[in-house]
């Protein structure tokens, strides 16, 4: 991976971690994409990592997007960003999209929930019954919410160009599950991390890296 010199194409990239974690778990990546020369956020939502409200005072789907939702509203306007979203991160990822399309240049869902804009977010949740059992908590997920048909649109949230990594060897999402995202809403771009597990920023920060700066250029 050939490090950028300082200010040559260089991106933004806004991290959104997944269920239980917080920007914390993006570290590894963190560094590798800085010494690429890329500027990086890694936020954490409402009532995760180090965010200062609990997780009891979350009482809605607006008080867990907040940070993200700020984040995106304080960038300047002739600024677009390279959003990435891990597992259940992908769909606050895609309500960012559908709210601020012209600050993004492209979003990737890494082993992610990538709703389509024909069906509810929550719709993705409910079909995981699996990890439905898992994720379904009161005060987190918002199904009532996230089960309204016009959260997402074909001409703000489906005008992006949207980038899928799977991990191969996810036993959380397990691949069918990530490859029935794909089908259900199929992306600009499929890529795979082979070997990797659900944690790849983790495991394979090294691989995901490549990939993320591969798109990133790509879709610039």
């Amino acid at each position: 991976m050939e490090m950028n010199k300082k200010g040559e194409n260089n991106k933004h990239f806004v991290l959104v971690h997944g269920f239980c974690l917080g920007a914390w778990c993006w570290y590894k990546l963190v560094s590798m994409l800085k010494l690429s020369g890329h500027r990086v956020s890694a936020l954490d939502l409402g009532g995760c990592g180090v965010h200062p409200k609990q997780l009891h005072q979350i009482s809605s789907i607006s008080d867990y997007l907040q940070p993200l939702m700020d984040f995106m509203a304080d960038l300047p306007d002739d600024q677009r960003v390279v959003l990435v979203g891990h597992s259940i991160g992908g769909i606050p990822i895609a309500l960012a999209m559908e709210r601020f399309p012209e600050k993004i240049s492209v979003a990737v869902f890494v082993t992610a929930y990538m709703p389509s804009w024909t069906d509810p977010p929550a719709t993705l949740i409910q079909e995981d019954l699996e990890l439905g059992k898992m994720l379904i908590r009161p005060n987190l997920f918002f199904l009532d919410e996230m089960s309204k048909e016009s959260l997402l649109s074909e001409d703000r949230y489906g005008s992006i160009k949207r980038c899928y990594i799977v991990c191969e060897e996810d036993e959380v999402m397990e691949e069918e599950f990530q490859r029935y995202n794909i089908e259900k809403s199929p992306p600009d771009d499929v890529v795979s991390i082979p070997g990797a597990g659900h944690m790849a920023m983790l495991t394979k920060p090294k691989e995901l890296c490549f990939y993320l700066l591969e798109l990133a250029d790509k879709y610039n």
